[in-house]
Protein backbone atom coordinates (compact mmCIF):
# COMPACT_ATOMS: atom_id res chain seq x y z
CA UNK A 1 0.00 0.00 0.00
CA UNK A 2 1.47 3.47 -1.14
CA UNK A 3 0.47 7.31 -0.99
CA UNK A 4 -1.91 8.40 -3.77
CA UNK A 5 -1.37 11.43 -5.23
CA UNK A 6 -3.85 13.15 -7.98
CA UNK A 7 -5.54 16.90 -8.44
CA UNK A 8 -8.02 18.31 -7.83
CA UNK A 9 -10.15 19.05 -11.25
CA UNK A 10 -8.64 19.57 -15.11
CA UNK A 11 -5.32 21.16 -14.70
CA UNK A 12 -4.22 24.15 -17.32
CA UNK A 13 -2.06 21.20 -18.90
CA UNK A 14 -5.08 19.02 -19.94
CA UNK A 15 -6.97 21.64 -21.87
CA UNK A 16 -3.42 22.28 -23.69
CA UNK A 17 -2.92 18.83 -24.76
CA UNK A 18 -6.33 18.71 -26.42
CA UNK A 19 -8.25 16.83 -24.14
CA UNK A 20 -12.12 18.74 -23.09
CA UNK A 21 -13.97 16.15 -21.24
CA UNK A 22 -13.55 14.84 -17.37
CA UNK A 23 -14.09 11.33 -18.67
CA UNK A 24 -10.73 11.41 -20.33
CA UNK A 25 -9.33 12.56 -17.27
CA UNK A 26 -8.41 8.93 -16.24
CA UNK A 27 -6.49 7.96 -19.11
CA UNK A 28 -4.83 11.37 -18.87
CA UNK A 29 -3.60 10.80 -15.18
CA UNK A 30 -2.34 7.19 -16.01
CA UNK A 31 0.12 8.51 -18.58
CA UNK A 32 1.28 10.89 -15.59
CA UNK A 33 1.32 7.67 -13.23
CA UNK A 34 -0.71 9.50 -10.55
CA UNK A 35 -3.24 7.75 -9.03
CA UNK A 36 -5.83 9.58 -7.77
CA UNK A 37 -8.38 12.39 -8.48
CA UNK A 38 -11.15 14.53 -7.23
CA UNK A 39 -13.94 14.97 -9.11
CA UNK A 40 -15.02 18.60 -8.61
CA UNK A 41 -19.12 19.24 -7.91
CA UNK A 42 -18.39 22.79 -5.73
CA UNK A 43 -20.20 24.67 -7.86
CA UNK A 44 -23.09 22.37 -8.06
CA UNK A 45 -23.61 18.32 -8.78
CA UNK A 46 -24.97 18.38 -12.53
CA UNK A 47 -23.25 15.37 -13.73
CA UNK A 48 -25.02 12.50 -16.15
CA UNK A 49 -25.27 9.43 -14.41
CA UNK A 50 -24.03 8.10 -17.84
CA UNK A 51 -20.91 10.25 -17.99
CA UNK A 52 -20.10 9.83 -14.19
CA UNK A 53 -20.41 5.69 -14.77
CA UNK A 54 -18.27 6.12 -17.63
CA UNK A 55 -15.62 8.41 -15.43
CA UNK A 56 -15.19 5.68 -13.06
CA UNK A 57 -14.66 2.82 -15.31
CA UNK A 58 -11.86 4.37 -17.04
CA UNK A 59 -10.62 5.68 -13.73
CA UNK A 60 -10.44 2.04 -12.46
CA UNK A 61 -8.91 0.85 -15.79
CA UNK A 62 -5.92 3.23 -14.98
CA UNK A 63 -5.81 2.68 -11.40
CA UNK A 64 -6.93 5.84 -10.61
CA UNK A 65 -8.78 6.54 -6.95
CA UNK A 66 -11.62 8.75 -6.99
CA UNK A 67 -12.88 10.89 -4.17
CA UNK A 68 -15.64 13.99 -5.20
CA UNK A 69 -15.77 17.87 -3.21
CA UNK A 70 -19.42 18.68 -2.58
CA UNK A 71 -21.26 21.78 -3.33
CA UNK A 72 -19.97 24.86 -1.67
CA UNK A 73 -23.36 25.91 -0.83
CA UNK A 74 -23.04 23.45 2.08
CA UNK A 75 -23.79 25.28 5.28
CA UNK A 76 -24.44 23.05 8.26
CA UNK A 77 -24.28 25.41 11.30
CA UNK A 78 -27.35 27.72 9.13
CA UNK A 79 -30.54 28.87 10.93
CA UNK A 80 -32.48 29.22 7.27
CA UNK A 81 -34.74 25.66 6.52
CA UNK A 82 -34.75 26.16 3.08
CA UNK A 83 -30.84 26.17 3.35
CA UNK A 84 -30.94 23.34 5.41
CA UNK A 85 -33.18 21.33 3.14
CA UNK A 86 -30.73 22.09 0.08
CA UNK A 87 -27.60 21.44 2.46
CA UNK A 88 -29.19 17.66 2.95
CA UNK A 89 -29.98 17.39 -1.15
CA UNK A 90 -26.61 18.50 -1.81
CA UNK A 91 -25.27 15.78 -0.31
CA UNK A 92 -27.65 12.94 -1.13
CA UNK A 93 -26.94 14.09 -4.64
CA UNK A 94 -22.91 14.12 -3.72
CA UNK A 95 -23.65 10.31 -2.61
CA UNK A 96 -25.17 9.12 -6.07
CA UNK A 97 -23.15 10.73 -8.33
CA UNK A 98 -20.54 8.45 -5.88
CA UNK A 99 -21.90 5.36 -5.95
CA UNK A 100 -22.19 5.71 -9.78
CA UNK A 101 -18.77 7.10 -10.08
CA UNK A 102 -17.43 4.35 -7.62
CA UNK A 103 -15.84 7.53 -5.43
CA UNK A 104 -15.39 6.35 -1.75
CA UNK A 105 -14.93 9.89 -0.48
CA UNK A 106 -16.40 13.02 -0.43
CA UNK A 107 -14.93 16.12 0.84
CA UNK A 108 -17.47 19.14 1.99
CA UNK A 109 -17.12 21.96 3.81
CA UNK A 110 -18.96 22.94 7.18
CA UNK A 111 -19.99 26.49 6.32
CA UNK A 112 -19.91 29.53 8.65
CA UNK A 113 -21.31 30.36 11.88
CA UNK A 114 -22.62 33.77 11.07
CA UNK A 115 -23.84 35.89 13.78
CA UNK A 116 -23.51 32.97 16.28
CA UNK A 117 -20.72 32.12 18.76
CA UNK A 118 -18.80 29.90 17.23
CA UNK A 119 -19.46 26.77 20.15
CA UNK A 120 -22.91 27.79 19.65
CA UNK A 121 -22.43 27.43 15.79
CA UNK A 122 -20.98 23.79 16.36
CA UNK A 123 -23.72 22.47 18.27
CA UNK A 124 -25.70 23.44 15.00
CA UNK A 125 -23.50 21.92 12.99
CA UNK A 126 -23.75 18.74 14.68
CA UNK A 127 -27.87 18.40 14.77
CA UNK A 128 -27.66 18.96 10.69
CA UNK A 129 -24.63 16.69 10.09
CA UNK A 130 -26.64 13.83 12.95
CA UNK A 131 -30.09 14.70 10.04
CA UNK A 132 -27.68 13.92 7.33
CA UNK A 133 -26.31 10.67 8.33
CA UNK A 134 -29.76 9.61 9.54
CA UNK A 135 -30.90 9.74 5.45
CA UNK A 136 -27.86 8.61 4.38
CA UNK A 137 -28.56 5.39 6.80
CA UNK A 138 -32.20 5.41 5.79
CA UNK A 139 -31.15 5.45 1.94
CA UNK A 140 -28.59 2.71 2.34
CA UNK A 141 -25.81 5.01 1.03
CA UNK A 142 -23.44 4.02 3.74
CA UNK A 143 -19.76 2.95 3.24
CA UNK A 144 -18.68 6.03 1.46
CA UNK A 145 -16.89 8.66 3.18
CA UNK A 146 -17.80 11.95 3.88
CA UNK A 147 -14.92 14.32 4.68
CA UNK A 148 -15.09 17.71 6.68
CA UNK A 149 -12.65 19.36 5.56
CA UNK A 150 -10.29 21.97 7.75
CA UNK A 151 -10.99 25.30 6.09
CA UNK A 152 -8.00 27.99 5.66
CA UNK A 153 -10.36 31.79 7.11
CA UNK A 154 -10.90 32.66 10.28
CA UNK A 155 -14.46 33.09 10.01
CA UNK A 156 -15.47 29.56 8.56
CA UNK A 157 -16.11 26.46 10.71
CA UNK A 158 -13.58 23.98 9.94
CA UNK A 159 -10.37 23.72 12.72
CA UNK A 160 -8.72 20.85 13.20
CA UNK A 161 -10.56 20.25 16.48
CA UNK A 162 -13.95 20.94 14.95
CA UNK A 163 -13.15 18.50 11.86
CA UNK A 164 -12.51 15.68 14.10
CA UNK A 165 -15.29 16.07 16.27
CA UNK A 166 -17.30 15.28 13.58
CA UNK A 167 -15.35 12.47 12.72
CA UNK A 168 -16.66 11.25 15.98
CA UNK A 169 -20.55 11.25 14.72
CA UNK A 170 -19.74 7.76 12.82
CA UNK A 171 -17.43 5.39 11.03
CA UNK A 172 -18.33 6.68 8.16
CA UNK A 173 -16.70 10.28 8.97
CA UNK A 174 -12.95 11.05 8.15
CA UNK A 175 -11.15 14.18 7.81
CA UNK A 176 -10.20 15.90 5.21
CA UNK A 177 -6.85 18.00 6.15
CA UNK A 178 -5.79 20.36 3.95
CA UNK A 179 -2.46 21.76 5.20
CA UNK A 180 -2.69 24.95 3.12
CA UNK A 181 -5.63 25.71 4.75
CA UNK A 182 -3.91 24.91 8.15
CA UNK A 183 -0.45 26.91 7.34
CA UNK A 184 -3.10 30.11 6.25
CA UNK A 185 -5.21 29.92 9.08
CA UNK A 186 -2.31 30.18 11.79
CA UNK A 187 -0.76 32.76 10.24
CA UNK A 188 2.26 30.58 8.62
CA UNK A 189 2.39 27.61 10.38
CA UNK A 190 3.12 23.93 9.81
CA UNK A 191 5.78 24.48 7.57
CA UNK A 192 8.20 21.65 9.22
CA UNK A 193 8.46 18.17 9.48
CA UNK A 194 7.84 18.11 13.43
CA UNK A 195 4.63 20.47 13.05
CA UNK A 196 3.01 18.87 10.39
CA UNK A 197 3.50 14.62 12.49
CA UNK A 198 1.73 17.04 15.73
CA UNK A 199 -1.90 16.80 12.50
CA UNK A 200 -1.24 13.05 11.97
CA UNK A 201 -0.64 12.42 16.36
CA UNK A 202 -3.31 14.20 17.03
CA UNK A 203 -6.12 12.21 14.28
CA UNK A 204 -4.08 8.85 15.77
CA UNK A 205 -5.37 10.28 19.47
CA UNK A 206 -8.91 10.97 18.39
CA UNK A 207 -10.04 8.69 15.69
CA UNK A 208 -7.52 6.09 15.27
CA UNK A 209 -4.24 5.09 14.07
CA UNK A 210 -5.41 3.87 10.62
CA UNK A 211 -7.58 6.66 10.15
CA UNK A 212 -4.23 8.68 10.84
CA UNK A 213 -2.16 6.87 8.67
CA UNK A 214 -4.82 6.72 5.06
CA UNK A 215 -5.62 10.57 5.87
CA UNK A 216 -7.34 12.47 2.90
CA UNK A 217 -5.30 15.46 2.65
CA UNK A 218 -5.36 18.51 0.38
CA UNK A 219 -2.04 20.69 -0.09
CA UNK A 220 -0.85 23.95 -2.10
CA UNK A 221 0.81 26.94 -1.56
CA UNK A 222 -1.22 29.12 -0.59
CA UNK A 223 -0.95 33.52 0.07
CA UNK A 224 -2.69 34.39 3.04
CA UNK A 225 -3.61 37.40 5.18
CA UNK A 226 -4.63 38.51 9.00
CA UNK A 227 -8.33 36.88 7.85
CA UNK A 228 -6.50 33.63 6.59
CA UNK A 229 -6.32 31.94 3.26
CA UNK A 230 -6.60 34.45 -0.08
CA UNK A 231 -5.55 32.68 -3.12
CA UNK A 232 -3.90 29.46 -4.24
CA UNK A 233 -0.72 28.93 -5.91
CA UNK A 234 1.81 26.72 -8.10
CA UNK A 235 4.70 25.15 -6.23
CA UNK A 236 7.07 27.48 -8.75
CA UNK A 237 6.01 30.43 -6.57
CA UNK A 238 7.20 31.96 -3.95
CA UNK A 239 4.50 31.13 -1.09
CA UNK A 240 4.10 28.19 2.10
CA UNK A 241 4.09 25.76 2.80
CA UNK A 242 6.64 23.93 1.42
CA UNK A 243 5.38 20.34 -0.03
CA UNK A 244 8.68 18.43 1.01
CA UNK A 245 7.92 17.75 4.87
CA UNK A 246 4.77 16.42 4.48
CA UNK A 247 6.48 13.82 1.95
CA UNK A 248 9.04 13.25 3.92
CA UNK A 249 6.54 12.32 6.50
CA UNK A 250 4.55 10.10 4.85
CA UNK A 251 7.41 8.08 3.23
CA UNK A 252 9.81 7.42 6.56
CA UNK A 253 6.43 6.81 9.17
CA UNK A 254 4.93 4.42 6.27
CA UNK A 255 1.95 6.84 6.36
CA UNK A 256 -0.64 6.12 3.18
CA UNK A 257 -2.82 9.32 2.47
CA UNK A 258 -4.34 10.21 -0.63
CA UNK A 259 -2.55 13.59 -1.52
CA UNK A 260 -4.96 15.81 -3.48
CA UNK A 261 -2.95 18.96 -5.07
CA UNK A 262 -5.35 22.14 -5.52
CA UNK A 263 -2.01 24.26 -7.25
CA UNK A 264 -3.66 26.49 -9.25
CA UNK A 265 -3.53 25.28 -13.10
CA UNK A 266 -0.62 23.11 -12.18
CA UNK A 267 -2.26 20.94 -9.60
CA UNK A 268 -1.77 17.19 -12.17
CA UNK A 269 2.29 18.68 -12.65
CA UNK A 270 2.85 19.41 -9.01
CA UNK A 271 1.00 16.41 -7.52
CA UNK A 272 3.66 14.90 -9.94
CA UNK A 273 6.17 16.55 -8.16
CA UNK A 274 5.20 15.05 -5.21
CA UNK A 275 4.60 11.87 -5.95
CA UNK A 276 8.34 10.96 -7.55
CA UNK A 277 9.63 12.53 -4.08
CA UNK A 278 7.40 10.39 -1.87
CA UNK A 279 8.91 7.24 -3.77
CA UNK A 280 12.54 8.21 -4.18
CA UNK A 281 12.78 8.86 -0.30
CA UNK A 282 10.53 5.64 -0.14
CA UNK A 283 13.06 3.32 -1.84
CA UNK A 284 15.48 5.14 -0.57
CA UNK A 285 14.51 4.78 2.98
CA UNK A 286 13.69 0.73 2.67
CA UNK A 287 16.75 -0.17 0.87
CA UNK A 288 18.59 1.34 4.05
CA UNK A 289 16.18 -0.82 6.43
CA UNK A 290 17.15 -3.64 4.70
CA UNK A 291 20.87 -3.15 5.30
Amino acid sequence: MYAQFGPAGNPDAFYEAGNKASVQMPAWLGEMMLTAYEYQCSRGVNIKEETAREIGRRSAEHGVKLSIHAPYFISLATEDEQIITNTQNHFLKSLEVALWMGADRIVFHMGGPGKQERGAAMERVKRSFGNVLEQVEKRGLTGIFLCPETMGKQNQLGSLAEVMELCTMSEWVRPAVDFGHLHAVTGGKFVTKQEIETVFDAVAEKLGAEVAKNLHIHFSRIEFTKGGEKRHWTFADNFGPPHEPLVELCALRGFTPRIICESAGTQANDAKVMQDLYFSLKQAHDASATM
